[in-house]
């Protein structure tokens, strides 16, 4: 993608198919939903109108996964969103979410930070294939929002990465450890 500065922009034409202005081809919800996932901002407009259409289709990319069980928002917040349309008064819950969800970019990026620069673990056979699986669990358990790891190193050449079988089996059982727990979260 070429700017990752400004916003995507997305068109959507009369017959409400959706149309990447970068790429100049049309796209999905799904498709909108991985540019968001990797980062990038988006804006829809109609076509016709110019009307910003940006929050409708956010809304109905979160409705869709919660609707096939991909369950983010537990009822009670449900409720509690609801609850704020309904009330008349100005929310704070806008603001709330909002800041929330800025720190928990903040904090992420901060323990991986941390993890990347003082851990002494980081001298371990294997800690570079450990630190890549704590990613993937992360953006797994996060769906991406820290947008990536700040500081994440490339991998070591092959010749480097060479390892006893012990090590590796070492990192097999923490691997199976790191999927037991998150077929249990699931």
């Amino acid at each position: 993608m070429a700017e990752t500065g400004k916003p995507l922009l997305i068109k959507r034409y009369a017959s409400r198919r959706l149309y990447n202005t970068e790429t100049s081809d049309y796209v999905t919800l799904e498709d909108i939903a991985g540019f968001i996932r990797d980062g990038r901002e988006v804006q829809i407009v109609d076509l016709k109108s110019g009307d910003d259409l940006t929050r409708q289709y956010l809304l109905q990319i979160i409705a869709e996964h919660e609707s096939r069980g991909e369950s983010v928002l537990p009822v009670a917040v449900l409720n509690d969103l609801v609850r704020s349309y309904m009330t008349g008064k100005v929310s704070v819950v806008p603001e709330f979410l909002q800041q929330s969800f800025s720190m928990l970019r903040d904090g992420q990026a901060k323990v991986m930070e941390n993890m990347n620069s003082m851990n002494p673990l980081a001298s371990m056979p294997g800690f570079d294939a450990m630190q890549a699986q704590q990613e993937a669990f992360i953006k797994a358990m996060t769906g991406g929002v820290a947008g990536g790891w700040p500081g994440a190193k490339p991998a070591e050449p092959a010749a480097e990465a060479a390892q006893s079988t012990e090590d590796l089996d070492a990192i097999k059982r923490q691997l199976a450890e790191l999927q037991e727990k998150l077929s249990k979260l699931k």
